[in-house]
């Protein structure tokens, strides 16, 4: 039986890679990076920033939470991220009486850092190409669905032997370049993660959903926990007797700042890209996924915007669902838009024509048939995933009552109660049935004028029972249900029975969507193995067609590394934006009329004044705030370290800009900036405005 592997290793490797654009692989740094980055100003070896034998940065940057990037600043297990990253903790330690997200939280100790309940670190320990391992027995004839078939058993077989060897380290396997290549992670997780820090959302969200994406910015967007062990510095589960970890490797911090042209670099966990897109998933993109997202989410943020400046109580509630909704909805209309001004899609389809025009040139390979297979993939499913977007968008996760009544409908009985009843409470600390009412009643209204075939609820109890009145429905459903009351859930869970679940209101709604969101899942299925393999196909074809360039793989929320400079942009004709902002912008965007953004902390105002800025001013005496580099991030980057030349942390990259939100599909080397706080701004908030000056005293600050 003939056997194939692939030939990207020698694609990804051999050449020099451009200085702009890439999320780089750090096992392939020292063949393909670290010449074209020391000729750039790099003063580190490929080994000082990864190494299989050493310790080595890599080991100072850790997966924070679920989605974001985070280092180590200390030998203390001293953690810096964004503060955006650390809001679902904060917002979840945080009470009317202890409100850390108005007024922000310093420990003036080991002893008063807050435990973060169910928050997570991960260092990489290992990284590995198993490509042969996985690919290795794939016959060249068989199928998609065979292919992948055996991959997932070549996979499965990995991840037991790595887990044999690793017992207690976490183990994955994650495919690049459109699964034609493998690799494996070995990671520690420590679960033992507390809260030591967080300016106010007034410096640490300064700008809110106006500034979101926007150049110039003035937010000071980190947050500070601190990682704990137990006594032999291993990983363990909260307890009083951890101590702070030990770490070999953390970053110093450098108090040198930077100019223009210098040098820059960030390590960290780009979530997603898709840089291999083609023009069909564009269209797909601009005119179903996109318009959805943006109309279903803003409906939503409307209700919850409105509640929240109405409570206090409801806005801590609702703070960290409104800021993950938002977020991705404004970068849903910017890169609608960047798509669009840009002529992303004209682009692609020059691409895809060369493309076609080579594989039609390839006898006895399946590279001619890469784009037709996509093509006929995303047109057959578009109407599916109108749908299918629409459950998951509208009800899903948009009408919480729904969420209890789907963890409950399908069980027989409840094994520890006591565990359920905690797990039941901490959910509905965060739940508000007035305001998931009227959220409720606003997206089965939308659901019915937009989804080509509704629910069955709708025609079964809404249209038989209410005359159709989805909001007179709403009504009796919150009236009645169980699941929307936490007392009345607790009560069930103390006598549970399958019977009274099932009797519940809530539940034929809920599976109902439940069943058509798998129904529709299930079709496209089909669709998806479809384009899969064209998917495969292409990117395998383009490298072949291109060996001299060098190809990065789209980001998966896998560690990576990416290098430029330090550099200023020309938004649009006649305007230049400058590489940096000061503490002077913050005072300028002081707007009364709109407190929830542009609200600036006295204490700060009264160190703007007498410019007590310290050691933290720049040359120029001002003291910065954030600045620009053309490095390569994406989400999951937030929190991420932006290092200089000496690998010191010099910022924590945290946002992109606005002109250039098409850069997950294609980047723009003219436009596309990170946007990081400059680690000055980090100290000083910490050290003048907090007196939290002791978290200085175990980093290494180089001055």
């Amino acid at each position: 039986m003939k056997k194939v592997l692939s030939t990207l290793l020698a694609a990804c490797v051999v050449f020099t890679a451009a200085a702009d654009e890439g999320m780089w692989l750090l096992p392939y740094l020292q063949k393909m990076n670290i010449k074209d980055m020391r000729s750039k100003g790099c003063k580190l070896s490929a080994d000082d920033i990864y190494s299989v034998d050493k310790s080595s940065l890599k080991d100072a940057i850790v997966i924070f939470g679920g989605g974001c990037t985070g280092e180590i600043v200390s030998p203390n297990g001293l953690l810096f991220t964004n503060h955006h990253c650390g809001y679902g903790s904060i917002q979840e330690l945080s009470s009317v009486e202890h409100d850390y997200l108005k007024y922000g939280f310093w420990a003036q100790s080991d002893a008063e850092e807050i435990p973060a309940p169910g928050l997570k670190v991960r260092f990489i320990r290992k990284i590995a190409d198993v490509t042969a391992e996985i690919l290795g027995n794939v016959p060249s004839t068989a199928g998609e669905a065979e292919r992948q078939g055996i991959v997932n058993e070549n996979i499965k077989a990995l991840q037991k032997r790595m887990f044999e060897e690793n017992p207690d380290k976490e183990c994955i396997v994650r495919p690049f370049f459109g699964n034609n290549q493998y690799f494996s992670f070995v990671m520690e997780v420590y679960e033992d993660v507390r809260l030591v820090g967080t300016p106010p959302s007034s410096i640490g969200k300064f700008g809110g959903e106006t500034d979101n994406w926007m150049w110039p910015r003035h937010t000071g967007d980190f947050s500070v926990f601190r990682v704990y062990a137990d006594k032999d510095n291993k990983p363990a589960a909260y307890s009083p007797e951890n101590v702070p970890l030990r770490t070999d490797k953390y970053l110093k911090v450098s108090l040198k700042g930077y100019d223009e042209g210098d040098f820059a670099m960030v390590m960290g966990f780009p979530g997603s890209t898709k840089r291999y897109m083609t023009s069909y998933e564009i269209d797909d993109m601009l005119n179903v996924s996109n318009p959805n997202r943006i109309f279903i989410r803003g409906e939503r943020q409307k209700i919850l915007k409105e509640d929240m400046a109405a409570s206090d109580k409801v806005r801590i509630q609702y703070a960290s669902k409104y800021a993950r909704s938002s977020n991705y909805w404004k970068n849903s209309i910017g890169m609608s838009r960047g798509v669009k001004k840009l002529g992303v899609k004209a682009k692609k389809e020059a691409q895809e024509a060369e493309f076609q025009a080579w594989a039609d040139r390839q006898p006895e390979t399946r590279y001619a048939e890469a784009l037709p297979l996509i093509r006929e993939s995303v047109t057959a499913s578009s109407a599916v995933n109108h749908d299918r977007q629409y459950l998951a968008e509208a009800f899903l996760t948009s009408v919480e009552l729904l969420m209890p009544a789907r963890s409950l409908m399908s069980k027989d009985e409840i094994g520890d109660v006591g565990a359920a009843k905690k797990a039941f409470a901490d959910w509905y600390k965060d739940f508000n049935e007035p305001t998931d009412r009227k959220v409720a009643k606003r997206m089965l209204a939308i659901a019915r004028e937009n989804m080509k075939t509704l629910p069955s609820f709708y025609a079964e109890i809404v249209d038989k029972d209410f005359g159709g009145d989805t909001d007179a429905f709403v009504d009796y459903l919150y009236d009645n249900s169980i699941f929307a009351s936490e007392e009345k859930v607790m009560a069930l869970l103390d006598d549970f029975s399958a019977e009274k679940v099932a009797a519940d209101p809530a539940v034929p709604v809920a599976k109902s969507v439940t069943d058509m969101y798998r129904s529709l899942s299930e079709q496209a299925a089909a669709y998806t193995e479809k384009y899969g393999e064209g998917h495969r196909f292409y990117i395998d074809g383009l490298m072949r067609m291109k060996p001299e360039k060098a190809w990065a793989s789209d980001a998966n929320f896998t560690i990576r590394l990416t290098y430029g400079q330090v550099l200023p942009y020309n938004p649009q004709d006649g305007v230049k934006y400058n590489y940096y902002t000061t503490l002077k912008g913050v005072m300028e965007k002081e707007d009364p009329s709109n407190p929830t953004e542009f609200t600036v902390p006295e204490k700060l105002k009264e160190l703007y004044a007498a410019r007590d800025y310290g050691q933290y001013a720049d040359r120029r005496g001002e003291l910065p705030v954030a600045f620009l580099s053309n490095l390569d991030i994406t989400g999951g980057n937030s929190g991420s370290p932006i290092l200089n030349s000496r690998g010191e942390l010099i910022g924590l990259a945290f946002d992109g800009n606005w002109e250039a939100m098409s850069g997950d599909i294609a980047f723009e080397p003219e436009l596309q900036r990170c946007i990081g706080v400059d680690v000055r701004y980090v100290l000083f908030v910490i050290d003048k405005f907090a007196g939290a000056g002791r978290l200085l005293d175990e980093m290494t600050i180089v001055k």
